[in-house]
């Protein structure tokens, strides 16, 4: 094995112990929220810091790589690639600790019916399948499971474009939890926003292994590609 594979290989390995930092700290985020784990919500807000410093790590592998040993053809594909993942799962560990902290000012646990309304539970479960299916995809290169998530982010797409209303229509039976329902609206938009970076590294992954550019490219037919 040369030293450029070697290299690339500690970088994958690298991405994929980052990524799975923070699929947790989604998960860890959701769950507190769900279940007014003011402990777990905490730990999620101090393991930012492990999630930027794993950012700054592979940024300066990156780097390293592309100055130093001169990858060409799929091998850089792969590193500019894993530049771009990088920045999108330090964004996703960005929107873990921000539903953190919405817990912390809620002060309380959200109100059931009210998750229920705005169809949060579908919306976690769907962020979190998203997630696994994306870092597994990287961890396997696998392009076709990287195109499942933008099937998947449409449901995101409708959960949070019928958000407002929903929440509305919620305070108008519950005005005394008005604050709350504003707060889970925040939430709903940061998982809305998780959902895009991921199809953000699906994009990147399939750039890495069939060299084909999907930016600004609709959904439906990135699914055809």
């Amino acid at each position: 094995m040369t030293h450029l594979e070697e290299e690339l290989n500690r970088l994958r390995d690298e991405m994929i112990e980052m990524a799975d930092l923070v699929t947790s700290q989604i998960q860890k985020s959701l769950q507190a929220l769900v279940e007014e784990d003011i402990d777990l919500a905490r730990e999620v807000i101090f393991n930012e810091k492990r999630v930027n410093a794993f950012e700054l790590s592979v940024d300066k592998d990156c780097e390293n790589i592309l100055a130093l040993l001169n990858p060409f053809a799929a091998d850089m594909r792969f590193v500019f690639a894993t530049l771009k993942i990088n920045t999108n799962f330090e964004r996703i560990g960005d929107s873990a600790e921000g539903i953190a902290q919405y817990l912390l000012m809620a002060g309380k646990c959200f109100d059931k019916e009210l998750l229920e309304d705005c169809r949060f539970f579908e919306m976690a479960d769907t962020v979190n399948e998203m997630l696994q299916s994306i870092s597994k995809a990287y961890a396997d290169n696998d392009a076709k499971l990287a195109r499942t998530v933008f099937k998947q982010d449409m449901i995101l797409d409708e959960v949070n474009k019928a958000a407002t209303d929903n929440i509305a229509l919620y305070i108008n039976k519950r005005p005394e939890n008005i604050y709350q329902a504003l707060y889970l609206l925040t939430v709903i938009r940061k998982l809305e926003r998780v959902g895009d970076h991921i199809t953000n590294i699906a994009e990147e992954i399939i750039f890495h292994l069939e060299a084909k550019v999907l930016k600004h490219v609709k959904k439906s037919v990135k699914e055809e590609e």
